[in-house]
């Protein structure tokens, strides 16, 4: 299964993102989608996963939550929108990791992207950075990969000049 993760689009998914994430069977978004017309969107475009950031409003609260812990092709996933990195986790994303152990922790938040093997607690903390024209990045940043057989493999990652509004 191939997977596209992005964040912090704040109200943008364009052609560069559809291109992007067209070869991808689902969308993983680690919040600050901007709406829910755009999750709506997003979700029409592929499946999507989401769960909600801390600009989303009350309309995405409710459809999303703040946490989402799901299993893909034998990986266990944990998707937050501030969680924090490896050494460095929020409070409320190291909880949801002790509890649910995931293999691999997706968030968002910095608009900064990284991609780090935590040891400690065995995972791959993977932030996409911010895949939208707003914010604090100069370069817009999106990730995709396979998941086959509890592997993770193939990892991509896009990058394009943001557009300055």
């Amino acid at each position: 299964m191939k997977i596209g993760i992005i964040s912090d689009t704040h109200g943008t998914f364009d052609d560069v993102l559809r291109n992007f994430l067209a070869p991808c069977d689902e969308i993983w978004h680690a919040g600050d989608i901007g709406s829910l017309e755009l999750a709506d969107e997003i979700n029409a475009f592929k499946p999507l996963r989401a769960v909600y950031g801390n600009v989303d409003g009350g309309m995405t609260r409710r459809v999303y939550s703040e946490f989402a812990f799901f299993e893909v092709e034998g990986v266990k996933v944990l998707m937050t929108h501030i969680g924090g990195y490896p050494r460095k986790y929020a409070p409320k994303a190291l909880q949801h990791i002790h509890g649910a152990r995931p293999k691999l922790f997706v968030a968002g938040h910095s608009h900064i992207l990284k991609v780090i093997y935590d040891p400690v607690y065995e995972l791959l903390h993977i932030n996409p950075g911010g895949a939208g024209n707003y914010g604090i990045h100069s370069v817009r940043t999106a990730v995709r990969f396979d998941i086959e057989a509890g592997e993770i493999k193939n990892m991509e990652i896009g990058e394009w000049p943001r557009t300055m509004r």
